[in-house]
């Protein structure tokens, strides 16, 4: 199985000559306010058209880019899904844009609630609960194949559901965990919270080890998404490498465009 780090939370997944991409995104124009270049180096996109399936751990446009999914994914290929955020108004305003492209692209989509597994090619498929900082609908993913096993969490909240995860799931070689621990005060969530909106590195260490992870790989951090209205902890990477020792786990930094064998 290789992994290869794409940009902010994005992983894409090779095993048995078939590709797989979790929160793959190209298009980060606008995601920090502006119109400026991205402030990250984008990792090279997919060959378009050689991707098999495509995960979705929410529809927050930071992880669902439903025109480079288009792009990136074979005909047919299979894009598993959480369940669509309910309401009206600012209550879907993080989602809403995601969710009409979504929609109208024709990609053949399947909304898989937690603790259901498919199996799609090498692939072996799981999702597992999440909670979304903002009240939005979110999944993490179990990925399965060649005899290895990696769990992907988004930008999850700490929860409790670790346990039964490593219990039903595990082991895991890979956990791939959101650890940029942002504050965030965004219009359409106000008043805004006083804590993190995604886990920090403390808590990505501490779920590492809750799920028995071999190796644990901060996402979700850095400096595509820094604004004085979402503000990420003080060096993550280098602050879970650091949590990770205490609790004597391994902690992998990859940068983006990076890749590991197992």
């Amino acid at each position: 199985m290789e992994l290869r780090r794409l940009a902010w939370a994005g992983l894409e997944i090779r095993a048995e000559g078939k590709t797989a991409v979790i929160d793959y995104v190209e298009d980060f124009a606008g995601i920090h306010g502006s119109d400026e270049p991205p402030r990250e180096q984008i990792p090279s996109s997919p060959t378009p058209g050689s991707v098999d399936l495509g995960l979705l751990t929410h529809m927050h446009s930071d992880h669902a880019d439903i025109a480079a999914l288009e792009r990136a994914l074979a005909d047919s290929a299979p894009v598993l899904r959480p369940q669509p955020a309910t309401g009206s108004g600012e209550e879907i305003a993080f989602v809403e844009k995601t969710e009409t492209a979504l929609a109208t692209s024709g990609l053949a989509t399947e909304v898989i609630d937690p603790w259901q597994t498919r199996e799609l090619g090498p692939f072996e498929v799981s999702a597992l609960p999440a909670v979304d900082g903002f009240g939005d609908p979110q999944v993490s993913w179990v990925v399965a194949a060649e005899g290895r096993r990696v769990l992907h969490a988004g930008d999850t909240l700490f929860h409790g559901w670790w346990w039964l995860a490593a219990s039903r799931y595990g082991p895991f070689d890979v956990a791939f965990l959101p650890t940029g621990g942002a504050i965030a005060d965004l219009a359409p969530r106000q008043p805004p919270s006083p804590l993190p909106a995604g886990m920090g590195p403390a808590e990505a260490a501490a779920a590492a080890k809750l799920l028995g992870a071999d190796l644990v790989v901060p996402i979700h951090y850095g400096p595509l998404h820094e604004t004085p209205d979402y503000v990420q902890a003080d060096e993550p990477a280098g602050s879970l490498e650091a949590a990770a020792r205490e609790l004597g786990i391994s902690a992998l930094v990859l940068r983006p465009g990076e890749s590991i064998s197992l």
